[in-house]
């Protein structure tokens, strides 16, 4: 039995300049982390006793009779067919969150179950590695629209800025903060589900067809992951709201599925009653809501959203981790 656990992410700022069609040109660069809410993937060798070779429990339950091609959930057949399992496997998948909400929980499972089938094959491999395998075989097997963040905060876990395209491409840059001031940001922030989930390959196909129109703003929300940086290096972190909010503002008009009605009333409802900046998290259409604000000011900001569910969280600095391993 083969337990691995991954750690979700948030992200601040530098979405939309990790996709492949941004950064084989110009510079991409995210400024993000990993929060202790996980993806737990279970998996071992299934024994020839059932009717079925293989079972793969996520939402729903699939019984597999012979082939890997008759696997349903996309990541589990390309994760198999990528590492040439051909034994009867049975996979298990929690999370501690619901999946397409903004939280890089498609890309924290592929990465989680590469992890755990290595495990499962007795080979241990570099986060680095699980990182890039799992970006080729959401990008190359599966065909998905996704960027290259979520993939690699997955896998190496932490406060991290992370640049693409060039000669630093998908160079993992840690933020070496005082644990007062990574405490500090955290007071700041606020997480709220807004009630639905998207499919978030669907919004990114949006915006990666139009980033030849985009330039200017992709190229401007790639510079302030650098001005992040700088505020946080600094003594105002109020700054680091602001320019949230500047980000946001620039990033909903990369396309007409990132933002609604629903999500600007959400967000000028959370401005009228204290916050200074925020975000929907991930590709966009719905998902979880982040807001910085003073903590005097959460209370109010709380009640406002009442509505809404509040999820408390803390950064992490693991990454992808077996935590069970009984082969």
């Amino acid at each position: 039995m083969i337990i691995s656990r991954t750690p979700f992410r948030v992200s601040f700022f530098g979405g939309g300049t990790d996709y492949n069609g941004w950064f084989q040109d110009h510079n991409g660069a995210v400024l993000a982390t990993t929060i202790d809410k996980y993806c737990y993937i279970t998996c071992r060798y299934l024994p020839p006793f059932f009717e079925h070779k293989s079972r793969i429990i996520y939402s729903v339950m699939e019984h597999v009779k012979e082939s890997i091609d008759e696997i349903n959930h996309p990541s589990v057949r390309e994760c198999l067919r990528f590492l040439r399992i051909n034994e009867g496997v049975e996979i298990h998948h929690d999370g501690d969150l619901p999946a397409r909400t903004g939280l890089g929980s498609s890309s924290a499972f592929t990465v989680g179950l590469l992890n755990s089938l290595y495990a499962l094959k007795g080979q241990m491999v570099s986060k680095e590695r699980l990182a890039k395998e799992a970006i080729h075989v959401e990008q190359s097997m599966i065909k998905e629209n996704v960027g290259c963040q979520d993939q690699m905060q997955a896998a190496h876990g932490g406060f991290n800025l992370i640049e693409f395209g060039g000669s630093n491409h998908l160079r993992v840059v840690p933020m070496t903060l005082p644990a007062e001031k990574m405490e500090r940001l955290q007071d700041h922030l606020m997480l709220f589900f807004s009630g639905f989930s998207r499919n978030a390959s669907t919004i990114a196909k949006a915006q990666i067809d139009n980033i030849p129109q985009k330039k200017v703003e992709l190229s401007r929300m790639h510079e302030m992951v650098h001005e992040a940086v700088e505020v946080l290096n600094g003594n105002d972190l109020l700054k680091f709201g602001r320019l949230l909010d500047e980000s946001w503002k620039l990033k909903r008009t990369l396309s007409d599925k990132i933002s609604s009605p629903y999500i600007d009333e959400l967000y000028a409802t959370a401005f009228k009653n204290g916050a200074i900046g925020g975000k929907l998290l991930g590709a966009g259409g719905g998902g979880f809501v982040l807001f910085f604000a003073e903590p005097s000011r959460q209370p109010k900001i709380r009640q406002a959203l009442k509505n809404l569910l509040e999820v408390p969280f803390k950064f992490e600095n693991l990454g992808t981790q077996v935590i069970v391993y009984q082969p």
